[in-house]
């Protein structure tokens, strides 16, 4: 199959896509690619998953639960842990995990290991997009070498090119579907074929670029830029405490200009697999190249450190009442990294209770997206929020916003209040401090 009835088949919608990675990318792009007629095949190397799926069980919030038991009555998706399926496959979307190691490092492990699963059975004509947020040159350098180890030249027997997945959990306005898509092919050809695939997807604008390494770095552009603006105004927050100033005032007065200004808040750490973990990649890559990241890694510094800088306000605000840490009922309220979503993914609300643990604290944690977890070999459990709860604690730490926490409640229950993200707003007590 050439590019030309490649091209015809993905516009007659009878191509055959597959997605590898049911997560939090994979799965919501996999239903939109059924929604939009084709037949979809989701790889996915925990069973459970794929019996959810196969069952019309949805596990991911971005996904409309009667969106997938839809697709899954009228057989527009499958899944199986069965790589040999892949032979029906025409085009597919590589949607895996890309971690940190322990040292900071890209972990591509996944990104390889999907791609030799799919080398096994690429045949001509097939159409490969990573979606995965990595490193600039992760596609070229990795994913085609592997590829074209069978013998098949990218450009002319496949298609290759690198799309990064815009996935924010949560937002109730953008989603996969009406959200922008840059595409960039090894060749013009293979720009050509998976621009198509997406235009014929989505119901937004497909950017194409000149090459996937160009794609790879706008994605780590847009993260960077998130990580390093919230480090600024974390910074900015960590000052405005010691001069006696609220910085939530201060953002809501600099929001008012129409121009050359864009809010971001302050917050008790960065969570998520993007923000925390993207700017990394960028500062690894560098070091090939002779130069030092130094403000992406200062702003990675800032952000990291917040959960101490929490921590450590909050003894202080427990002195003032001549109660230790060490001891102290604390209700930490979220465990989920940002309001109204169960993702729990590099949440800073982990680091928090790490450290309210060293300190001896007596934690209980309320989180209505999170029922229960564990974490470092440790379960933990939500208490339900009653207002007996919130009497008896010592103090109230909001790590999350959600929606359905009532703080006019929280703020006259409760005897001391460490509101970390601004839950409170607009409730004048001398019992909340805020960050």
């Amino acid at each position: 199959m050439n590019k030309e009835q490649l091209l015809d088949r993905i516009n007659s919608k009878s191509v055959v896509i597959g997605v590898v990675g049911l997560g939090y990318v994979g799965l919501p792009l996999a239903v939109e690619k059924a929604k939009a007629g084709y037949k979809v095949i989701g790889f996915d190397i925990q069973q459970s998953r794929v019996d959810m799926v196969n069952d019309g069980e949805n596990y991911i919030g971005d996904v409309v639960d009667a969106d997938l038991e839809e697709i899954v009555k009228k057989d527009m998706i499958t899944a199986t842990t069965d790589y040999k399926k892949m032979e029906e496959v025409d085009a597919v979307a590589i949607c895996v995990p890309t971690p940190l190691d322990q040292y900071h490092q890209p972990n591509t492990k996944y990104v390889e290991s999907s791609t030799k699963d799919i080398a096994k059975y690429l045949h001509e004509g097939m159409l490969i997009v990573l979606e995965s947020t990595t490193y600039p040159g992760t596609t070229e350098e990795i994913v085609k070498p592997i590829l074209e180890e069978t013998g098949m030249k990218c450009g002319n027997d496949f298609f290759l090119a690198f799309s990064p997945e815009r996935v924010d959990p949560g937002n109730k306005v953008y989603n996969t579907k009406n959200t922008p898509k840059v595409v960039g092919g090894v060749t013009p050809q293979c720009t050509e074929v998976a621009a198509a695939l997406y235009n014929n997807v989505l119901d937004n604008d497909v950017h194409t670029v000149s090459s996937p390494a160009i794609a790879e770095m706008e994605k780590i552009l847009e993260n960077t830029f998130r990580n390093i603006n919230i480090a600024l105004v974390n910074e900015m927050a960590i000052l405005a405490e010691k001069m006696g100033i609220d910085i939530w005032e201060v953002i809501d007065a600099a929001k008012t200009k129409p121009y050359g200004f864009m809010a971001f808040y302050p917050g008790p750490g960065l969570g998520g697999h993007c923000i925390p973990v993207d700017p990394f990649y960028l500062t690894w890559k560098a070091r090939e190249h002779n130069y030092h990241t130094r403000l992406i890694e200062l702003a990675g510094e800032i952000n990291n450190s917040m959960p101490d800088f929490v921590i450590d306000r909050l003894m202080k605000v427990l002195n003032r009442y001549k109660k230790p840490l060490n001891g102290s009922k604390i209700l930490l309220l979220g465990v989920a990294y940002k309001k109204d979503i169960d993702d729990l993914r590099e949440s800073p609300s982990l680091k928090l209770i790490e450290l309210l643990e060293q300190e001896n604290a007596d934690l209980i944690y309320n989180d209505p997206y999170i029922p229960q977890f564990k974490h470092k070999g440790k379960e933990y459990k939500s208490k339900e929020l009653t207002d007996e709860l919130l009497e008896e604690v010592d103090a109230v730490l909001i790590a999350t916003d959600h929606s359905e926490y009532n703080a006019k409640n929280i703020v006259e229950k409760s005897e001391i209040i460490f509101d970390t993200r601004n839950l409170t707003k607009g409730i004048d007590s001398d019992k909340v401090y805020k960050l």
